[in-house]
């Protein structure tokens, strides 16, 4: 791993999650430029666009203590996805979001990084209440939002730059999470 990592690491069966390091930048670069993964995440981005953007998620840990964890499979060290704790500012709560490598799609590493995400948010941070806001074309993250026992809370509006995706908000509360 180059670079320093500036926050929590948490280790599941197959997966680690870590704040992201300068080595994950060519795997997030492909993750975002690429048409189909980024669809309903503001669409494909420039390779100096996602720089800007993870150096904003790795300013987030420095600054508020949450933000994506880089999701790094444990036995083969690449980088999957971004899933974790956000709490962007005018954003419509505190957020759990998740977006995987093309590649990485359909072998369950979201749900069990978006579980161990859960679990941080509501047992280290205290949060109270987590969503999720997802396009309402967006099957695949609406099946994961339903699996992690979220519940459809209507639609949503999120600040510039995002404020015209369409998005509606899935969530629960911690009592909800423990029930479960």
């Amino acid at each position: 791993m180059t670079g320093p990592v500036t926050g929590p690491v948490i280790e599941t069966e197959r997966l680690i999650l870590r704040p992201p390091t300068m080595e994950d930048f060519p795997r997030w670069a492909e993750f975002q430029g690429d048409a189909t993964a980024a669809r309903f995440i503001g669409g494909p981005r420039t390779p100096a666009e996602v720089w800007r953007a993870m150096m904003s998620v790795a300013g987030a840990w420095a600054l508020t203590g949450v933000g994506f964890f880089s999701v790094v499979e444990r036995t083969s060290g690449r980088w999957v996805g971004r899933i974790g704790p956000w709490r962007p500012h005018g954003w419509p709560g505190p957020e759990v979001g998740w977006g995987l490598h093309p590649d990485s799609a359909g072998q369950g590493y979201a749900l069990e990084a978006a579980v161990a995400s859960l679990d941080y948010a509501f047992d280290v941070l205290g949060w109270d209440e987590v969503i999720h806001t997802i396009d309402r074309d967006n099957a695949a993250s609406i099946r994961l939002a339903e699996r992690l026992g979220s519940r459809h809370r209507g639609p949503g509006q999120l600040p510039a730059p995002y404020a015209d995706l369409p998005v509606h908000v899935w969530g629960q509360t911690r009592e909800e999470w423990r029930r479960r």
